[in-house]
């Protein structure tokens, strides 16, 4: 869901869907060693979002180090380890999905997140911890902001991967992630190959589900749902602890809460999420905000129009001005 889920996505799904857990876009950890300010945008959050958990990707094993007790340090409620994307160039680079490949690497960046959350929970001082100057002068004025660090714990450590790189491996990789104990594992039910083609497999995931039992490790299912009745589905058919949703959200924050939208619940969010973005995200482009309203444009009569006129929007008040000029016309 890189691209998706920013701030302001996650903003309008918690306001308007509750789901249990959030997900950031996933964040390169050697960015974060590296220095790489414009990444903590990757890293805003609300209150409203919690439990709030950060997701890291990357191939070098003290980077995840370093991004894990970031991430602590900021408040977050937990730090996955996404090992699932499956792109062209997160992939040729080791990371991702590219890991089930390297399970002993896999299982290394593990066990370096794990260490930085821990080192965050007896705590160790960032300045101390070989932070980039730029990455901790970022976390003290978050820190001067919030009035003080958040509360020293340590935090759960989850990983979201894929049932296989070319073909089903899932029976061998699983095995390897629980050797190092992560709280959770959501499988999405496709292998780096397929990308996003076919249908999941979700007896794969099921699958899963048998080696994990007993582990203490709970597995989660990913993939071709797209509402409350079909993730109940899962969960009673293949003993999945939870399912996440990702696509179907797009649009749609009130998947979450079994809602169906009318088409001026559906005009009214075009405008806030509009406005929220603008608010938290000045140094991006709206551009990245039209896809969302192209989303959110569909299902109601007339909605091709007005997604074409959306389009053209640079700004929450073109966007408000298109949808009141728009039902005028009504």
């Amino acid at each position: 869901m890189d691209g998706v889920t920013d701030a302001a996505f996650r903003f309008m799904s918690a306001k308007y869907g509750h789901p249990h857990v959030v997900y950031t876009e996933f964040t390169a950890a050697e960015g974060i060693e590296a220095g790489a300010l414009r990444l903590m945008r990757d890293f805003r959050y609300s209150e409203l979002e919690r439990p709030v958990v950060a997701q890291v990707f990357g191939y070098h094993p003290e980077a995840f180090y370093k991004a894990a007790l970031v991430a602590a340090a900021l408040g977050f409620d937990g730090v996955d380890i996404n090992m699932g994307c499956p792109a062209k160039n997160i992939a040729e680079a080791g990371s991702g999905a590219a890991l089930i490949r390297t399970p002993d690497l896999a299982k290394e960046i593990v066990r370096e997140a794990r260490r930085g959350l821990e080192d965050w929970g007896r705590g160790v001082e960032i300045a101390d911890a070989g932070l980039h100057p730029a990455i901790l002068e970022y976390v003290h004025t978050e820190w001067a902001r919030l009035d003080g660090a958040p509360v020293r714990c340590v935090l759960p450590l989850t990983i979201k991967t894929r049932i296989g790189y070319d073909a089903v491996a899932v029976e061998e990789w699983i095995k390897h992630l629980l050797e190092v104990e992560p709280v959770a594992i959501a499988i999405h039910g496709r292998t780096l190959k397929q990308l996003y083609t076919g249908l999941a497999n979700w007896d794969a995931i099921g699958r899963a589900v048998e080696i994990a039992r007993g582990s203490g490790t709970m597995i989660l299912g990913n993939g071709d749902v797209s509402s409350l009745a079909q993730a109940r589905e899962r969960v009673a058919q293949y003993g999945v602890d939870g399912v996440l949703i990702g696509r179907a959200a797009e649009g749609n924050p009130w998947v979450f809460a079994d809602h169906t939208a009318t088409r001026e619940e559906k005009l009214q969010a075009c405008i806030e999420h509009s406005r929220y973005f603008e608010k938290i995200s000045p140094d991006q482009r709206f551009l990245n905000m039209r896809k969302h309203l192209a989303w959110y444009c569909s299902g109601f009569d007339g909605a091709r129009e007005l997604r074409i006129q959306l389009m053209t929007t640079q700004s929450a008040d073109d966007v408000e001005k298109v949808i009141h000029a728009w039902n005028g016309k009504e």
